[in-house]
């Protein structure tokens, strides 16, 4: 796998809750940006689609002289595996992204198949702030990291 195509995967299962979080009707639709230290310009759109779903847009800065990145997925929102796109083409990473309740929303990755990892959120009571945990499967060593994302 590619590093910037690792990048993205490990960008979309980092960020597979947040896009669930968007589930809420008047809060779903609209732009939200990370704002935590590993952020890197990257934003998130969300639209409806799917019969009640969303449609889930990242848009990743890419290195210096790489054209951006977009990464995107349509959800039910009801813990059914669909395929994460890369640039509209299967990017062999799946999300099963779940609304728990109008707070609370889990997400599992898989690259190849393979668990990627997961992931749990927790909208603010306001629902403007977005607080994600997630839990890497992708080396050897799991690892956790968090984020923040901001609603736009």
């Amino acid at each position: 796998m590619t590093n910037t195509k690792r990048f993205v995967c490990s960008v979309a299962f980092l960020s597979a809750v947040a896009w669930a979080s968007q589930v809420h009707a008047q809060l779903g639709v609209g732009t939200w940006v990370r704002t935590d230290a590993q952020a890197n310009g990257i934003t998130m759109t969300v639209e409806a689609c799917c019969n009640g779903g969303l449609r889930l847009i990242y848009h990743v800065q890419a290195a210096a002289g790489q054209p951006p990145i977009s990464l995107s997925v349509d959800s039910p929102m009801d813990g059914t595996e669909v395929p994460a796109m890369i640039g509209g083409k299967p990017s062999g990473q799946t999300m099963a992204i779940k609304r728990v309740d109008d707070r609370h929303y889990t997400a599992v990755v898989k690259m190849g198949g393979q668990p990627f990892g997961t992931s749990t959120a927790t909208l603010s009571a306001d629902g403007k702030t977005l607080t994600v945990e997630s839990l890497s499967q992708a080396s050897a060593k799991a690892e956790k990291i968090v984020e923040t994302w901001v609603r736009k």
